[in-house]
Formats: structure tokens, C-alpha cells, sequence
């Protein structure tokens, strides 16, 4: 059952910019221009992507729309079904790889074995693809694309200078973001984009997950995984070595971020998976410091 989509807003936030919330599962956004509006991520199905579509249509104002694709998660682009013929979509040439991958499809299957809601769900890509950053000019607001890897490969934040916030999906999340797999190389893209998007000092910073709008969490995040490498350096290499690692007393996700009360127990699971992966990615960037130092 698909979750019901409400539009919300936080305290502070520009009442052009809306929040377009499919529960507990993933946020998007919606933003208004003087040229175009903007739907960033279309959330895990295209029945969620038309009901949000239904929701905005008020304030639309016969503006042409045009959607970005953050990234090829599938809580984030599986709605795009619902867009095609009405919007360009719009993402980094990275999510061409991701979706062409034979995972991309894998993970479809898995989840359509799971709910009957992903039955419909087909994998639509693209239609503008870029490299680096792009910008999209509204008139009154700038919409400035940037390529925020770590998360995914493909990852995007969007920066709304005139009004310092920056939408940052899933490279800022609460109480952690996850690196996008165990290799020393994606914990550096991770960080790098957290840094980055400290350095735009933001007014607010919103990702897609969390419902926190504070660029507190930016400094969070970054000294969560600061701290994190502090902990995994001060190791041996036997104590690096060892396969149960993750559950010593010391190295829990509890140990370095504290569980949110009332977090639902499959959350919290999910969380620790997490933090999993990115305690993987700090033991391998301290195995290749010590095979260098």
C-alpha cells in the first residue's frame, strides 16, 4: 500500500519552495519560479508522483514543469512514469550507468515480489543528462545542480542561492547518511560532498529524509564520520582485521550518534546497516593508510 503524500513546509522556508512528503518513506520537494516550477524527485511510484502532481496542481500557475532526478535511488525516481510526456527530466549522466545496470532491474523484481504496489513501476531514465554542475535560471530563483557523489555515484544537491537553502536528499541525512559502498574512495566522495555543502552556509538544508531542516546536521554528519575514523585509527591492525567488528562496544551506531527516541525498530535497522557500510569504507581507508605509512 502506497503511503498517503501531504504537502508541508518548515518554519522559516520560503512559501515558493513545498515539501511533498510520502510518509515516513522519502521527501521530495517542489519549487516555484517566476519561468518554470520544479519537482526534485518523484518519489517510489508513479500512483505517489500523480497524487503530489494532483496536490501541486493549484500552485502551479500554468508554469512549465521540470523535474530532477536527484539520484537512481528508488525512493526517489520510480514515480517518473507519471512524467513522461508532461516535463523534461533532468539528472547527472552517472544515473545513466546506474540505470543501466542489471542491479537496477534486480531490485525491481525483489521489491515487486515484496509489495504489489511496485507491480506498475517501470524504470524510466532521464531525458537531460550533465556533468559537473548545471544551473537552471528562474528568473527570481536559481536552481544550481550540483554533483554531490558518496552516496551514490550519481547523487545531486540543489542550491537555491538567492534564498541560502540548499536540498540536499540524501547526502545530509538524520541521524546519518550511508557511503555508497565499502571502498575507501566513496567515504572520500562522501565527506568531500558533506564539506561542500558546509562551505555554501546555508540558511537551511533539507534532505529527503530525517524531517530536519537545520545545516546543523551538515556539522552532525561530518563529525560522525570524523569520529568514526578516529575510532577505526586507534585500532590494530588484528583488532582491523576482525570480522565482528561492527558489534564491539565501542562501534555501535549508538556509540557515535544517539537513536532518535521513538524511532520504529525496522528504522533503527536500517540505520545500522548504514552505519555498517560506512564503518566497512573507514577500515578500509585506514587499511590503505597503514599500507602507505
Amino acid at each position: 500500500m502506497n503511503p498517503s503524500v501531504e504537502l508541508c513546509s518548515y518554519p522559516e522556508l520560503d512559501d515558493r519552495i513545498v515539501i511533498v512528503r510520502a510518509g515516513d518513506e522519502v521527501d521530495a520537494v517542489f519549487v516555484r519560479t517566476e519561468r518554470f516550477n520544479v519537482l526534485i524527485d518523484t518519489l517510489g511510484t508513479p500512483e505517489l508522483c500523480m497524487a503530489a502532481l494532483d496536490l501541486l496542481e493549484a500552485q502551479t500557475n500554468a508554469r512549465p514543469l521540470i523535474v530532477i532526478n536527484s539520484h537512481m535511488d528508488w525512493d526517489h525516481f520510480w514515480g517518473n512514469a507519471a512524467i513522461v510526456g508532461r516535463a523534461p527530466i533532468i539528472a547527472h549522466a552517472a544515473a545513466l550507468d546506474r540505470l543501466g545496470d542489471p542491479s537496477a532491474q534486480e531490485i525491481l523484481r525483489d521489491k515487486a515480489s515484496q509489495e504489489s504496489r511496485f507491480r506498475n513501476v517501470d524504470l524510466i531514465g532521464p531525458d537531460i543528462t550533465f556533468s559537473g554542475s548545471m544551473t537552471l535560471n528562474g528568473g527570481d530563483l536559481t536552481l544550481e545542480l550540483i554533483h554531490t557523489p558518496g552516496h551514490t555515484p550519481d547523487h545531486i544537491a540543489v542550491w537555491i542561492p538567492e534564498l541560502r537553502i540548499c536540498l540536499a536528499v540524501d547526502a545530509v541525512e538524520y541521524p546519518i547518511p550511508e557511503v555508497w559502498s565499502k571502498n575507501a574512495d566513496d567515504l572520500r566522495l562522501i565527506r568531500s560532498s558533506l564539506e561542500r555543502i558546509r562551505d555554501l552556509d546555508a540558511r537551511l538544508v533539507i534532505p529527503a529524509h530525517g524531517r530536519t531542516y537545520s545545516p546543523s546536521a551538515v556539522d552532525k554528519n561530518l563529525d560522525y564520520f570524523q569520529a568514526l575514523a578516529d575510532r577505526v585509527g586507534s585500532l590494530s591492525e588484528s583488532q582491523v582485521a576482525d570480522p565482528q567488528l561492527g558489534g564491539s562496544s565501542d562501534l555501535r551506531l549508538e556509540d557515535f550518534v544517539p537513536i532518535p527516541d521513538g524511532m520504529p525498530s525496522d528504522v533503527v535497522a536500517f540505520y545500522r546497516n548504514c552505519h555498517e557500510t560506512n564503518l566497512g569504507a573507514t577500515v578500509q581507508a585506514h587499511i590503505e593508510k597503514l599500507k602507505f605509512a
